[in-house]
């Protein structure tokens, strides 16, 4: 098994002799912050939206933490799509998700930030010399003269089929997310939904599947109308109108029973896998108490970005304003807002607008 913590160490101390990492895969600094020391700038959240806000600092000459409850950066993107395409991204007609992060997580780290990983803040009180102190779970903590908060929708969980014993099924053919797509290379699918991840996911696995059924309890898909087009246009099996009834199987998953919600009538599938696409139920947990203006369950923002505690903003999905779009491109333009206006908060000396990066030396990397 490779040493990762040697890496980790190895890469950081390449970083910092000014060696550039060419392998195609970022290794982020290591999880050490001294809590003692106050950093210019905390990011609540690793995902698309706080990698170019950490990106930004750097560029402001800013010292930056990235904090994250998961182990990894990225966000929901590595954690519940990595092998999904994305479209509408600028300058990138067709992405996978897992590559675009790494290509974020790349232009993140040119100028070293630190990173948090693992870790979940519960709580943000200011002390009496205006820093920010952020509590950890696990009792440690972190100062700051400023904090972005980009945490998404918060904390996620998959909701589960209205089935009784469904979670006997759970890591046994069930599956909420999709991590490895070709794992579904020769299976016999159903996915159950009638969403964009449905949608998206039976047009993924069709070309590499035994089969795949799609499940939906009503008569019209409830994505992208061009996308459900075209899934009825493949060769996916798709079953309005119909819910999961029985699931069958021994050690694993051997087949199911739709049943048609308005004529009762029965269908029997032949089964290795089912994908579940209900989608998630989100919740912004301790960031809720910490005394933000809260709006349409998001964290109300002004034009700078900035909430009612000073020094304090927010970006991205977890942000709200009227007029607001939840959207991967909305939230890295959010974020520099944010972070240049957090750099005049801490600097009045300072400009908001930080100038053009065509005009700017960039680190090696």
């Amino acid at each position: 098994m490779p040493d990762f913590g040697l890496a980790v160490a190895l890469a950081d101390t390449a970083l910092r002799m000014g060696y550039p990492l060419t392998t195609g895969f970022v290794i982020p600094p290591p999880n050490i912050v001294p809590s003692t020391e106050i950093r210019d700038l905390v990011i609540l959240g690793g995902g698309p939206t706080g990698l170019f806000g950490a990106y930004y600092a750097g560029v402001r000459e800013m010292t930056v933490t990235i904090v994250d409850s998961l182990e990894e950066l990225g966000g929901q993107l590595i954690a519940l799509y990595p092998e999904k395409n994305i479209y509408d991204m600028p300058g990138f007609p067709q992405v996978r998700a897992k590559d675009l992060v790494s290509d974020m997580v790349e232009q993140a780290m040119r100028y070293q930030p630190r990173t948090r990983l693992g870790a979940k803040i519960v709580g943000l009180t200011q002390r009496d010399d205006g820093v920010w102190q952020l509590s950890e779970e696990n009792g440690g903590e972190l100062l700051a003269r400023t904090v972005v908060i980009s945490a998404g929708a918060g904390g996620f969980s998959p909701r589960k089929l209205p089935l009784e014993g469904v979670e006997r099924w759970e890591g046994r053919g069930i599956h909420y997310f999709v991590k490895d797509l070709d794992y579904f290379r020769g299976k016999r699918i159903l996915i159950v939904g009638g969403g964009d991840s449905a949608l998206d996911w039976a047009l993924a696995t069709v070309p590499l599947a035994q089969s795949v059924a799609l499940a939906h309890r009503r008569d019209e898909f409830r994505g992208h109308e061009s996308t459900g087009n075209e899934v009825l246009a493949s060769a996916v099996d798709v079953h309005f109108f119909h819910e999961v009834g029985q699931i069958y199987g021994d050690d694993h998953i051997t087949g199911a029973q739709l049943f048609h919600n308005k004529s009762q009538e029965t269908t029997e599938l032949e089964l290795d896998e089912i994908l579940m696409c209900l989608g998630f139920k989100a919740d912004l947990g301790p960031i809720k108490t910490w005394g933000l203006e809260m709006e349409r369950g998001g964290v109300k923002v002004n034009t700078r970005m900035e909430t009612n505690l000073p020094g304090v903003y927010a970006a991205g999905d977890v942000a709200h304003f009227d007029g607001k779009l939840k959207l991967i491109a909305n939230g890295v333009g959010e974020v520099a807002i944010a972070v240049n206006h957090a750099k005049t908060y801490i600097d009045p000396s300072a400009r908001a607008f930080p100038g053009h990066s065509s005009n700017m030396e960039q680190p090696s990397g």
